[in-house]
């Protein structure tokens, strides 16, 4: 006897998961995301434990655990750029005309 197999349906995504799950501030969160991961990497890589990295970014020890852990919404992308920036990354923000294709310019998060 065979079983019948449910075809399972996939949607494409648009490359923010905020948006993909309706959030009404997708773009900020995007930004807020990998913003968190990148801080993250710096601390892994320079192997600072949380309390450590909380004397370093001037957050308390819970707050950089929240933000390492995707919670960041008490955090504003400024604070955010400071914390790369103690944490000895050089933070450019860079303004340019959208394309004329598009009617909205973006935010999106470069490292280089």
């Amino acid at each position: 006897m065979q079983k019948h197999r449910k075809a399972i349906e996939i949607e494409a995504s648009s490359g923010n998961v905020y948006e993909d799950i309706g959030q009404p501030d997708a773009s900020e969160m995007q930004v807020k995301a990998q913003l968190a991961a990148k801080i993250g990497e710096i601390l892994k890589t320079r192997n600072l434990t949380q309390s450590q990295a909380s004397m370093i970014l001037g957050l308390s020890q819970p707050k950089v655990s929240e933000m390492l852990r995707g919670k960041f919404r008490g955090i504003s992308e400024a604070k955010m750029l400071e914390c790369l920036s103690l944490l000895g990354r050089d933070v450019q923000i860079v303004i340019s005309a959208a394309p004329a294709c598009r009617v909205q310019g973006r935010i999106e998060v470069l490292f280089a």
